[in-house]
């Protein structure tokens, strides 16, 4: 790291995904924390909620009693908030406070009144996991004024950063009640901005006729945007993670962020290629069997595998044009098997018994497809899940086991125990030929990185904030960087199904000594966005936070 990283006494970082695994943030936060503790040892302090249980503890946290037990032994906070202090199970292994929030819901009429008076904050319509973020949030922020009152820091460089409109509240509530400390406020992707994606309206052609207020109201979700809003205002340094969403937010938030701030990865976080090799070699054998089985004919060893994976969000992530394209590779009937994988979490119910009893049988085939031979778990909600019907609808459950083409839907999130696969998503990327991503709204893209990472080659679009950046170094193409970009906007989805098509299917007819040189061109991709080059980008957000903070201070004190 060739840069002049700011002096710090201390950093907090507040979000609800810290030690939390619930999507992308997690993994910004669980990638970047040893970059942090390489350049600020112990200085960092991760503040998530306590949301488990003796009967559900965190696989992610370690309690470590004598952990800031001075401060513990004489914290100031609100009655009904508690700690417990240990350390973050990932590399770096930083400090972490896990808050138990309950005690601010008897607070919490008090503190929205008063947010509305010093912030302009509406919390009047407020619904669904609202109060519940902000309990989080405003407890977080009596623990950093504990803190900080206890270590009379007021004299010191302190920055408190807080992630997605759900830590909003606690860092209006730092501004107010501790003024010394410099603020960061980074938007992952606006609330507005994902409302307005999620119910199937044009984002992009319309964005400068977008009054960000007006959306919320017409979208019923005047409370979350309000708070999100007020917080990109009030923060001494507001970031984001892509040139996309900067653009969202300069529209709908009314303030472009100060720092665009990319999301990368640890340098040795993907496996050597020693250890991807035998990955590759039990990830496929899974996948092919559990093909095979559904199908009911053996699928060969050299079935061209892809996959796309994320959050459920049909047509944010693109799962419709992921859908859509393999319908139209089918219909040009293939000279080469595809298997096809969607592994996006759903409602699942538990896996396929008759999945399962195939599976337990050896090496016997089932003398048929199973039924609905296309998912590999029940769901609570068969008929009202949206991939499930529209891989109905387009007539891959139907197939009489001869078709080149295979979709396979993995509708839960996977950690190794399954049931069926029984692999974490990481070790069943090792195993993949080709990704593909052809997302709609995609602040980041931390899945198409992650695929490069482990020398898969990938397919997005320009409308990810990855997309942009491989578009930044004018490097497009699998020859080129391992990835495609497709471009994409609200009037060419035909246009950009059919280059995904294209782009499945040249993959899969390419040579070994192109698909090696492919997933080289990946991996050199990624070796240019590990946390060494974009933590340069968090020190220039800290920099200007603790200038804000100590003009603040000054004028306090010149008055």
């Amino acid at each position: 790291m060739k840069f002049d990283p700011v002096n710090l006494d201390m950093i907090f970082e507040t979000s609800w995904e810290v030690c939390n695994k619930i999507g992308g943030i997690y993994t910004v936060l669980s990638t970047k924390a040893q970059t942090l503790q390489n350049l600020y040892k112990d200085k960092t302090i991760f503040i998530g909620p306590d949301v488990w249980t003796e009967d559900n503890p965190s696989p992610y946290f370690s309690e470590v009693p004598s952990l800031l037990k001075p401060w513990r032994d004489k914290a100031l906070l609100p009655e009904g908030v508690s700690v417990r202090v240990g350390r973050w199970n990932i590399p770096g292994k930083p400090i972490v406070i896990l808050v138990n929030f309950q005690g601010m819901y008897r607070l919490k009429d008090y503190y929205y009144g008063e947010m509305w008076a010093r912030f302009g904050v509406d919390s009047l319509y407020a619904y669904g996991d609202y109060d519940e973020g902000c309990a989080f949030a405003l407890a977080a922020g009596a623990v950093i004024e504990s803190i900080c009152s206890y270590k009379r820091m007021r004299h010191k460089n302190v920055l408190a950063h807080f992630d997605e409109w759900t830590t909003g509240m606690g860092l209006l509530y730092t501004k107010w009640k501790v003024p010394f400390v410099g603020t960061i406020f980074t938007t992952h992707a606006t609330s507005i901005g994902r409302s307005i994606c999620g119910n199937g309206k044009p984002l992009y052609d319309y964005l400068p006729g977008y009054n960000g207020d007006q959306m919320a109201r017409e979208l019923n979700i005047e409370s979350k945007h309000s708070l999100e809003k007020a917080a990109a205002h009030a923060a001494d340094c507001f970031t984001t993670v892509s040139d996309v969403t900067a653009a969202e937010c300069e529209q709908l938030l009314d303030r472009r962020p100060d720092v665009v701030t990319p999301n990368g990865f640890p340098a040795d976080w993907a496996p050597t290629k020693i250890r991807q090799k035998r990955a590759r070699q039990a990830a496929r054998k899974a996948m092919l069997n559990v093909g095979s089985k559904l199908c009911g004919r053996e699928l060969p060893d050299d079935t061209f595998v892809v996959a796309t994976s994320g959050r459920c969000e049909f047509r944010n992530k693109g799962i419709d044009a992921f859908l859509d394209a393999a319908r139209m590779i089918k219909d040009m009937a293939p000279s080469r098997n595809l298997l096809l994988y969607i592994l996006v979490p759903a409602w699942p119910k538990a896996p396929r018994a008759d999945l399962k009893e195939a599976m337990d049988a050896d090496l016997d085939m089932p003398a048929s497809p199973l039924a609905e031979p296309v998912i590999t778990h029940d769901l609570n909600n068969p008929d009202d899940d949206v991939i499930l019907n529209r891989v109905r609808q387009l007539g891959f459950n139907s197939t009489n086991g001869e078709s080149k083409v295979q979709v396979v839907y993995v509708p839960c999130y996977l950690t190794g125990n399954d049931g069926i696969l029984d692999m974490s998503y990481y070790d069943i990327l090792a195993g993949l030929d080709l990704t593909v991503f052809p997302s709609y709204y995609e602040p980041w893209g931390y899945t198409p990185l992650e695929s490069v990472a482990f020398g898969v080659p990938t397919v997005t679009t320009s409308l990810s904030g990855f997309g942009q950046w491989v578009l930044s170094s004018g490097q497009n193409g699998f020859d080129k960087s391992g990835v495609v970009v497709i471009p994409h906007n609200d009037s060419n989805y035909h246009e950009v199904v059919k280059a995904l098509a294209d782009s499945m299917l040249s993959m899969s007819t390419a040579s070994p000594d192109v698909i090696a040189a492919d997933s080289a061109a990946a991996r050199e991709t990624a070796s240019k966005a590990e946390w060494d080059y974009f933590i340069t980008y968090y020190v220039d957000a800290f920099r200007m936070a603790l200038a804000a903070a100590d003009k603040r201070r000054d004028e306090q004190l010149h008055g």
